[in-house]
């Protein structure tokens, strides 16, 4: 793969992520300009994820119907329109829409951007094309609120969160514009045709799986909000149980089929049930009790994403020389860092941006090295599949961490949410360990 398309395709990651996060520190700004109420502020927040998470499968499959690159120009057009909708929004009704229509746009592009790495790329090069996908993912994820904070406090001409949601649209007409540099990737053979079954199962199953952990807290956990959960359940039971009798699944049979695999999709999974959440509590804790302006904030967290550079950095090479152990050392460090945030709050500011920088060093080597190192040798045939189940599992653990720290925050106080933070970072360590033993088994079992 040519280095410009690699720039295409990492700008469009780039600005998907930095899109999830780049309202947290608006929400305020934007409810007092549009007169939105607190529910509809809450529906812009989470409208984005809401699309983007229960659409990903479904789109990698598109992929392979109709093309990656095909679907990748058609996602980022969808993408760039909503997102210059969102930042003329007139109105917290308008603005919704175009979160919503936004993340389904983000959806159809994330899993093309793996498929086209995973079938392009030669094998010797895979590991690193990946790494520099997780580094960039480790970045993104901070310079929405980074940038946002910035854009607030610089107000430029009156319009500082109008701008920062405009951010991904110069991004989206340059990769419009150049997407003739991408390569043209062979369709996998035998997948071609559609699974209306499972489709329609997966995307009503993580519909009423994620709105009710995006928007039930909030709502204070009505009767629905737990109908909801039952039916995602059973509608998800279901997809799997027809996965396995469709001749042309949605998810190929054999996505799953490695241990590796199973292990590696899980641990993104857990590790994301703490790092969005982490972030947002930050945001929260400083704005919130501490009374920090967006700027004072988005400076306090910078730290943060330094250490994620600097962690992504050396994410290959330290991927290349432990394996799963440097994903297990990298959330076994979060999970101290966890531990040491409130009371680094109480020190003088240094002790805090050093705890955070190292918190940072963790996230973007774990970010950098986990896709990597799960799909660095996963056949071409199932690539597709396993492109959108990894952002999928990503996702649902963010949302899945954020409705829970939420709600501890909520009823207990930060002490109590970081100690939850801390718990998932070590589940994460677990996990990453177990990944580190099937691959060794796995390796070992080649070697027979």
């Amino acid at each position: 793969m040519r280095t410009a398309a690699l720039l295409v395709l990492l700008s469009g990651t780039f600005v998907q992520l930095m899109s999830v996060t780049v309202m947290q520190l608006a929400v305020p700004s934007i409810r007092h300009d549009l007169g939105a109420g607190p529910g509809a502020a809450q529906l812009a927040l989470a409208g984005y994820t809401l699309t983007y998470a229960c659409a990903l499968i479904t789109a990698a499959r598109l992929g392979d119907r109709f093309g990656y690159r095909r679907l990748f120009v058609i996602g980022t057009a969808v993408f760039t329109l909503a997102s210059l909708a969102c930042a003329v929004a007139p109105g917290p009704a308008t603005l919704v829409v175009a979160r919503l229509v936004q993340g389904l746009g983000s959806a159809l592009v994330a899993p093309q951007i793996l498929s086209l790495i995973q079938t392009t790329v030669p094998e010797h090069r895979r590991a690193r094309v990946l790494g520099r996908y997780g580094a960039t993912m480790a970045i993104a994820s901070l310079a929405g609120p980074l940038f946002s904070g910035i854009l607030l406090h610089l107000n430029p001409f009156g319009l500082g969160w109008r701008v920062a949601l405009a951010l991904p649209v110069p991004v989206g007409v340059a990769a419009l514009v150049l997407f003739r540099v991408l390569p043209r990737a062979a369709r996998p053979v035998g997948t071609s045709r559609g699974d209306p079954a499972g489709t329609v199962l997966s995307l009503a199953g993580l519909v009423l799986l994620v709105l009710p952990l995006t928007l039930g807290q909030d709502a204070g956990r009505p009767v629905w909000t737990w109908l909801s959960l039952a039916a995602a359940v059973v509608l998800l039971t279901a997809f799997a149980a027809v996965q396995r009798r469709v001749r042309y699944p949605l998810v190929h049979p054999a996505a799953l089929a490695a241990r590796t695999t199973r292990w590696g999709i899980g641990a993104v999974l857990v590790f994301n049930a703490g790092i969005p959440s982490f972030t947002l509590l930050l945001s929260l804790q400083l704005q919130g009790v501490l009374h920090r302006s967006p700027l004072q904030t988005a400076l306090t967290i910078a730290p943060y994403a330094v250490g994620a550079l600097l962690g992504s950095g050396v994410a290959e090479a330290a991927a290349r020389r432990y394996g799963a152990g440097a994903l297990a050392a990298a959330s076994g460090g979060l999970a101290a860092v966890s531990l040491l945030v409130v009371p680094a709050m109480a020190a003088p500011a240094p002790l805090l941006w050093v705890v955070l920088g190292a918190g940072g060093f963790a996230f973007g080597l774990f970010t950098a090295s986990s896709f990597s190192l799960v799909l660095s040798r996963v056949p071409v045939e199932v690539a597709s599949s396993v492109s959108g189940l990894l952002p999928t599992a990503q996702q649902l653990g963010g949302t899945l961490g954020v409705a829970i720290a939420g709600a501890v925050y909520t009823a207990g106080a930060m002490g109590h949410a970081m100690a939850y933070e801390a718990v998932v970072f070590v589940l994460a360590a677990l996990a990453t360990a177990a990944l580190s033993g099937s691959r060794a088994r796995s390796t070992a079992g080649s070697g027979r």
